[in-house]
Parts: C-alpha cells; sequence; structure tokens
C-alpha cells in the first residue's frame, strides 16, 4: 500500500492521509507548511477557504461543484436532459 492516500471528495477537498513527516506541503515561494503531528489534513479545491491551502468546509456554503461535477452537468444539459444540483449530496468534509 502506498504511504500517502489522496482522496477527492465529492464536491469537496483532497483528503490527504499519510504518516507524519512523509510529505513537504510548500507555497509558492518553496515556504514549507508546519504539519507537524497531521496524519491526516484537506487540501481546498474550491477556492473559498480562508485558510488555505487548507479546507475551512467553505465549499458547503457556497455550493461548490467539483468540475467532474459541472461538466456532466453541461454534457446533460446540451443533450436536452434534466440537470439536479444538490450540493448537499456531500458531507461536508473538516480539515
Amino acid at each position: 500500500m502506498a504511504e500517502v492516500k489522496i482522496t477527492v471528495r465529492p464536491n469537496g477537498p483532497f483528503r490527504v492521509e499519510c504518516p507524519e513527516g512523509a510529505i513537504d506541503l510548500v507555497d509558492a515561494n518553496g515556504n514549507k507548511y508546519d504539519l507537524t503531528g497531521k496524519t491526516a489534513f484537506s487540501l481546498c479545491r474550491c477556492g473559498g477557504s480562508t485558510n488555505k491551502p487548507f479546507c475551512d468546509g467553505t465549499h458547503s456554503k457556497i455550493g461548490f461543484q467539483a468540475a467532474e461535477a459541472a461538466v456532466s452537468a453541461e454534457q446533460k444539459a446540451e443533450h436536452g436532459q434534466p440537470v439536479v444540483i444538490n450540493p448537499s449530496s456531500s458531507s461536508p468534509a473538516k480539515g
């Protein structure tokens, strides 16, 4: 089994699980985020978190639709199929 597991949550964050010290998370300037004691955390995918790059649950408040859901909805609409968007169908993930 891989040492690092990243799970794409439906219409939510990327959930990262790994042994402490297994990965380095760095910003655009190469500065490391302190992950001391963290074996799991969630990374924002909606862009709305006030604690970027970490998820703060904002995706559930703003009705974030992941790209794969948005593309699927657009394709259905183009073919005259009904489109149901229900952002509450995914459970909020906490980082």
